[in-house]
């Protein structure tokens, strides 16, 4: 096991960095999303889908 560990700690620390990165953005979508923010910006006129999303919260 140690002799494993040895031969792979390099992958072993991306693979736990990729994974707390994917988890804080994950946590900060749903933080966000709760809060009532979403993925909007608020400034429709610079929005590519402004016709479909933001006609419909106004």
């Amino acid at each position: 096991m140690l002799e494993f560990l040895s031969e792979n700690w390099g992958t072993i620390v991306v693979a736990a960095l990729l994974i707390l990165a994917l988890t804080a953005a994950v946590i900060k979508l749903v933080k966000d999303r709760r809060s009532g923010k979403g993925l909007c910006c608020g400034d429709c006129s610079k929005c590519h889908s402004a016709e479909s999303s933001c006609k419909k919260r106004q």
